[in-house]
This record gives structure tokens, sequence and C-alpha cells, in this order.
């Protein structure tokens, strides 16, 4: 076959149902594509009074004016921008996908650029046609020698452009709805959408309806306007009462002056806000405004905790603010919404590909015109420059928290409980993040204080130091003169041993309250970890920082218990059988030890990896594929363990050692149902027999 060379060809009437129906996720996004051509439009108008190339009137003031009408059942978009000549609607309508923003942007790019373009692929005007059988087009240039021109289009290929009627400069945009989109002929429906898209768009958008109700306010004769309809004018007499004097004479005293106010039309109010806050600097935001602009985009009447002020320009373009939200972590789920805008224009919630994961359970605005959007403007082109605006954002909040602790402590660990959950999730997330933020997590410790980790080890090297002092007082010097070799490989094991720190957790303060109590007797440290991200946390923690590992605070009780294992090893044996027996547990361990503390009868111990190990079983619901092995640790010098030591051959005394395992089970865990019910009961019979018992019973 012979080579051939030519240019592809595009069927216009193939492409425009695509446009018309599958351009677009959301049907009302074009609301925004029509008021997004309008504040263009105006953007143009105003660059080219700056350039000299037309003067724009003193008393000129740009705004969009959406018109809803349910009787006629149209939509219009009316703006006083540009406009546009014929040649310019032949060019910029009758040609699918031809941008007039990018070849006005290329035309004027050295000219007055602080005003944004939005509009980039020209496709916006044909979103009109997903909701309307006919639209039509009345435009007037700013250039007084073009004529009006009017053009319609029923949503095919052809169209109908001739001279029309408008008089002031820039473009009305008609849409006869269809049937199925008759929703957008309600003026509420159509301000909701508003609020969603255009809620901070640079321009005033005005909404009315001409068969509404009127509304009325009354106003001050003297605030009257000029543009204000007048309905009537009213007068109110100046009003006195009658007082007594000291003389006992009376006399009339002014309490309302005379007044004249005006009942005038409602005056319209615009549906946006034109600077919204994050477009300010910093250092012009008070805290009551952060705190307002939160209340009116989130609906959220509780205070935030604090916010981050994202203002850069270079190497691309980026505001926003973003806020730590006050979450009651025990009731409410951690579900956040950062709102990404371009040009002040609502592209969508929660992009994945410019927030950083961890980031979207915060709340807040970002604002980048610089964003690779999609043709539909509904989400991102993936690049590298994507990245590097995620990793800006990471980075600046990272500096903001971290500077926070540095250098204002206090109101940083005021903060700390409400913003925990966040950033420990963004270090298991984000591993540059986790980088310049782990020094700067705070623990907060059974006396509500809080430390870091490095201030953590910093507290066990001391307390490892002290034990070691007290047990070599304890047990004498050690020899005077020892073999170099022997002193080298001590000193090794002292330095290995030295490197190893083991840092005691609390998962719930009520169900380890007996726990709590031995350490705080003892002067012991713990710190408590009670949200859910804490098992992953502290798990990246020991990874990165490989001397540190986590206890659970009942996991391990060696240093509560007395060193008297040997004396214990027969009682140990013994209790072992007995409680295998009573409870019908073969695999039962029991273990006899002098706690610190008399008045622990019994306590459960677990290993920390095998505790771990069964918890991630239960968050994968697979909690019946692992059984953690569980120690019964009876307490020596408690009256009752010694009450069941003497008496272990007695026939009653099943009912005291059953109770002894409930008690160890409820220092660890919720007892079922059913173990309560029993547990109830027992305390009640045993509570029975020692008030009727005279001889051999426990002490009270």
């Amino acid at each position: 076959m012979r080579k051939k060379h030519g240019n592809l060809s595009i069927n216009s009437e193939n492409i425009f149902p695509i446009i018309k129906k599958w351009m677009y996720s959301d049907r009302d996004i074009f609301i925004r594509e029509l008021i997004s051509n309008g504040c263009d439009a105006i953007t143009k108008l105003r660059k080219l009074d700056a350039a000299g190339e037309t003067s724009l009137p003193e008393d000129y003031k740009p705004r969009i004016e959406v018109v809803v009408n349910d009787k006629e059942k149209t939509l219009k978009f009316i703006d006083n921008g540009l406009g546009m000549s014929g040649d310019e609607v032949q060019e910029y309508i009758n040609q699918i996908a031809f941008s007039g923003a990018a070849s006005f942007m290329e035309k004027y790019k050295d000219k007055a650029d602080e005003d944004q373009i939005i509009g980039h692929f020209g496709l916006g005007f044909y979103s009109a046609f997903m909701v309307a059988d006919f639209v039509h087009i009345d435009t007037k240039s700013f250039k007084e020698e073009e004529e009006p021109v009017h053009w319609e289009c029923d949503g095919s290929t052809e169209f109908m452009m001739g001279k029309g009627d408008r008089e002031a400069v820039g473009t009305e945009i008609t849409l006869f709805l269809n049937e199925d989109s008759l929703e957008f002929a309600n003026e509420y429906r159509v301000r909701e959408v508003i609020e969603k898209y255009c809620s901070f768009m640079p321009y005033e958008i005005y909404l009315t309806n001409p068969g509404a109700e009127k509304k009325y306010e009354t106003i001050e004769e003297s605030e009257l306007k000029e543009d204000d309809v007048v309905v009537e004018h009213i007068h109110t007499d100046a009003k006195y009462e009658e007082e007594k004097k000291e003389d006992g004479t009376t006399e009339q005293v002014l309490k309302t002056p005379a007044k004249d106010t005006v009942k005038i039309e409602k005056r319209p109010v615009p549906e946006n806000d034109t600077h919204p806050l994050w477009t300010k600097h910093p250092n012009d935001c008070t805290d009551e405004e952060y705190k307002e602009f939160y209340r009116k985009v989130f609906r959220d009447y509780r205070e935030p905790l604090f916010w981050i002020h994202l203002n850069m320009d270079y190497p691309f373009n980026l505001k926003g603010i973003l806020y730590f939200p006050r979450i009651d972590l025990q009731y409410e789920s951690i579900e956040g919404c950062i709102k990404l805008y371009n040009n002040q224009v609502f592209i969508a919630d929660n992009i994945k590909e410019v927030i950083p994961q961890y980031l979207l359970l915060l709340k807040g605005v970002i604002d980048c015109p610089d964003l690779p959007l999609n043709v539909s403007r509904s989400a991102l082109q993936n690049d590298g420059f994507v990245q590097k605006i995620s990793e800006y954002i990471s980075k600046k909040v990272a500096d903001k928290l971290s500077g926070m602790c540095k250098t204002d402590r206090e109101n940083y660990e005021k903060y700390w409980d409400g913003i925990d959950p966040f950033i420990k999730y963004g270090c298991l997330k984000d591993e540059k993040f986790c980088d310049r933020m782990m020094d700067y997590v705070l623990f907060k410790d059974i006396e509500d204080e809080y430390q870091t980790l490095e201030e953590l080890i910093e507290i066990e090297k001391g307390d490892a130091k002290a034990k070691k002092m007290a047990e070599e007082e304890a047990d004498g010097a050690a020899e005077e003169e020892k073999k170099e070799e022997g002193e080298e490989g001590e000193k090794a094991e002292e330095k290995e041993e030295a490197e190893r720190y083991t840092l005691y957790y609390v998962s719930d303060l009520q169900q380890q309250s007996q726990y709590i109590n031995l350490f705080k007797e003892q002067g012991k440290e713990a710190v408590i970890l009670g949200n859910e991200i804490d098992a992953g946390y502290i798990g990246l923690v020991e990874r990165k920082h490989t001397e540190v590992r986590f206890e659970r605070i009942d996991s391990e009780i060696a240093e509560d218990i007395r060193s008297d294992s040997d004396n214990r090893r027969d009682e140990s044996k013994a209790m072992s059988a007995l409680f295998k027996k009573v409870l019908g547990k073969e695999e039962q361990e029991v273990q006899v030890r002098n706690l610190k503390n008399d008045n622990i009868a019994s306590v459960m111990t677990m290993l920390e990896r095998e505790r771990r190990l069964a918890d991630s079983m239960k968050r994968y619901g697979k909690a019946d594929m692992f059984k953690p092995n569980m120690t019964l640790v009876l307490n020596g010098r408690n009256p009752m363990v010694q009450y069941v030591l003497a008496h272990k051959d007695d026939e009653g005394i099943g009912i005291y050692c059953e109770q002894l395992y409930d008690l160890a089970l409820l220092s660890s865990q919720p007892l079922t149902a059913e173990q309560m019910t029993k547990f109830i009961a027992r305390s009640n019979e045993i509570m029975l027999k020692a008030a009727s018992a005279k001889d051999g019973s426990p002490e009270a």
C-alpha cells in the first residue's frame, strides 16, 4: 500500500453530543462555567483599560447577574464585561474548543497581569446544552463601532446569528431549560449551586427572580441611594412625655425626635465574597476573621484549635488556610474537608493528588491558579508539578507545628490532645513529614505532663542510673580490681544495655487504673496512648529508634515483683494446678509473686508482642485466629491470696479462685455480660460468707 500523509478530521456532529453529555461529571457545573466566562469577560475589559486600549467610566462596577424565571423556564447570565463582536462570536462560539482566554492571555501576557483569567479550553459555554433545549446570546462589544449581536442554537451543529438589540456593553446568555432540568428554574436551587462553586469568585454575583414576591426594608432618608426604588415616604412625629420637676411642676420632655424614613425595595446583596480571607496577607488578618471565615465555610460553630495561612508566590502561586478542627475523638469520626480553588473558582473537595493524604483530616481552602486542570476543570492532570505543590503544603504545616513547639510550647501543649491524631497520621503516611515532626510529637504522661520522645529517653536514662546506683549500694561495692579483658566486656555490656529503653504506656485510664497507681507510688513514668492510631505510631517509632521499645503498663510487672521467685516457685506450681482445675483452663499459666502494693490481689499479664498481634487481628476482623497467652499473677502479700494458699485443698475454695481470676481480668479488659453477671453474684456470696464466718475467713 502506498504511503499517505494528511490531517486527522473531527466530525462536529459526533463531538458535540460528547461535549454536552460527557464532559462534566455534575450537571450543575454549567452555572460555574457560565459565571466564570462572565468573570473572564470583566477581567479582560479591565486589562484593556489598564493597557490604555479602552476607558472605563469612573462609576464602573463589575458585576454578574443571574436571573431565574420559573414561569418562562429560563435562566439568564448577564455580565458587563468586554462583550463580543460578530467576528468574535464566530471565532469563540462557533468554533468549538477555541479558547478566547488563551489567545487573549498570549496577546496581553506582559500587560496588567495581576488579574487572572479563569477559562483555558474554550468549552465551558457548551455546558449550557446539558440543561437547555435552546441557548441565546445577546452581546455588545466594548468597541463602539461594532454592532450588537444575537446568536441562538438548539443544541445541534446549526446556529443562527444576526444583528441584536442589546445596548449596554457586555453579554447576556439565556438558557431555555429542558424538561429534565427545571430544577434550575428554582431560585433556591440556583443559589445553592452558586454557593457551592462561586462563593469566592472575584466579581459580585447577584441572583434575581422577577416573579418572586418583593421584599422591602426601611432606612433613614439620609441613607437613600440613587438606584434605590422608593415605595413609600414615612414621617414619624416627635414623641414627648410629661415629667414632674423638683418644684412640683411638670414639663414636656422629648423622648423620640421626629424622623423621616423611606420604605424601599430590598437592596440586592451579592451571593459571593469577592475578597476571601486567603487572598489577604496573614499580617492583615485578625483571629476573629479567621474564626468567622471557618464558621462561614464549614458550618462548624466550634472554634478551630488553630490555623496555618499559606501564602506563596514562587516557584508557584499558592494561597490558602488550613484549620485544625476541634474534634471529640470518642464520639466523632475524623473527617476533614479541604476545598480546592483555581483563581477563586471552586474545583473540588479533597483532591488527593495535591493535598497530602494526612491533611485530608483537616479543614481548609487552597487556591492555586497554576494547577494543571483537565478539560472539565474538575480534576487535575497528574504531573510532577502537582507533587511539588503537595510537598510544599506538607513542609509548611510541619514548619508551623515544629516552630510552635520550639517557641510557644505552652500553647502547643494546650492544643496537643486535639492535634495528636492528625500529626501521628501524617507521620504514618508521609515519610518526609515524619522526619520533620517526630522530634516534636508529644506524649502525655500519667501525671498530665507532656514530654517529647527525647525527653522521655532522658528521664528513662536517669531512672536507669538511679536504679543501678541503688543496686550497687545494696549489694556492696564491686571488686576493685578486674582483669582488663573482663572489664572491657562489662563496659561493652553496660553500653549495650544503656542504649535500650523501655517506655511504658497506658491505653485505657480506667481499665488499667491499678497499674497506674502502682507506677505513681514508685515514681515511675508511663505515657497515655489511648487513640487507635497509637498502635501503628509506636511501631513506627520503634522502627526508626531501635533503642526504644514500648510496653503496655500491665504487660510486664517484673519491676513490681520482689526478687523472691525461688521462694514462690512451689506455690506457683500448686496454684497453677488448682486454677486449671477450677477454671477448666488447662493452658492457663499462674504465678505467685510478691507485689509491692498489698491491696492488689491479682493481675493479668501478656507479652507486648502477643498483645499487638491480637489487636492487629481484631482490626482485620480475625480475632479468632490468634489467642494470646495471658498469665495470671497472684499477689502473695494479699490477704485473699494468702487465704487461698492456706486453704487450697478445701472443698469450697473454688469460689475464691474464680473471683481472683475475674478481678485480674477486670484489670486488663472488660468482662463479658455473662462474666459480669457471675462476678456480681459471686461477690454477694463471698460477702455473705465473710459476714457469717467465725473462724478462718479471709481478712477484709
